[in-house]
């Protein structure tokens, strides 16, 4: 069966999109802008969420830390994406951490004023209802992917997402933390990056990877290729 790319896609871009003019004006009222440096943690885990995050430029991963102490890196936020607001619905304290990936600048909206909004704007309560819906649907898929596909399966379906964040353009992730996604040693992921990079499905340069035969790769990422 062939992947569905847009089954990986959190979509929370669309949150903000599905508003109106008028109501998407209201919310960006509330929000004060904030810079993050590469590296820099946006929230943290076990953390107190004082309000919600929009990405207007740049990208930031979401992981977990296991007991081993290895992060596990379950998505890529890039500009439009709304996040941290799952932990200030349910009055939770953060289950993972969401770090920068490259300089972000973010914009943000503190608890107070988001509860002021989701009474102004009633459309954005059923949104953030239907997103966290579809949301846990992209997790439940990742942990599949995780769980049961091969690493060789795992890489191409990762480069393809990565491809989509990165608007088609190069991809620019540490080794370490594409290692993190697929789940696997850095050592195992250097083997593979060397295989899918002889057989001409991807270019490296330095720390960045271009996908060249989206197509091939899909149909590895399907388990259709031989």
């Amino acid at each position: 069966m062939k992947i569905d790319i847009n089954k990986f896609d959190f979509e929370s871009n669309k949150i903000l999109s599905s508003l109106t003019d008028s109501e998407r004006s209201l919310f960006l009222e509330h929000t004060e802008n904030l810079m993050f440096k590469k590296g820099k943690l946006i929230f943290y885990e076990n953390g107190i969420p004082t309000g919600v995050f929009l990405v207007q430029s740049g990208r930031a991963k979401i992981y977990k830390t296991g007991l081993d102490g290895k992060d596990q890196i379950f998505y890529v936020y890039r500009a439009g994406d709304l996040l941290g607001y799952h932990a200030l619905l349910c009055e939770e304290q953060y289950e993972d951490s969401c770090e920068a990936l490259e300089d972000c600048n973010i914009s943000f909206i503190n608890k107070t004023n988001f509860h002021k909004l989701l009474k102004q704007i009633p459309k954005l309560n059923q949104l953030l209802i239907q997103n966290m819906s579809h949301e846990f649907g992209v997790l439940v898929n990742t942990i599949t992917v995780l769980a049961q596909k091969p690493l060789r399966e795992r890489l191409a379906l990762s480069l393809l997402i990565l491809h989509e964040k990165y608007d088609g353009d190069q991809i620019y992730l540490p080794r370490e933390d594409l290692a993190n996604l697929i789940g696997t040693a850095r050592e195992s992921l250097g083997r593979l990056l060397k295989e899918f990079k002889e057989e001409n499905l991807i270019e490296v340069n330095g720390r960045s990877i271009s996908c060249l035969e989206t197509s091939k790769l899909l149909r590895i990422a399907s388990s259709e290729y031989h």
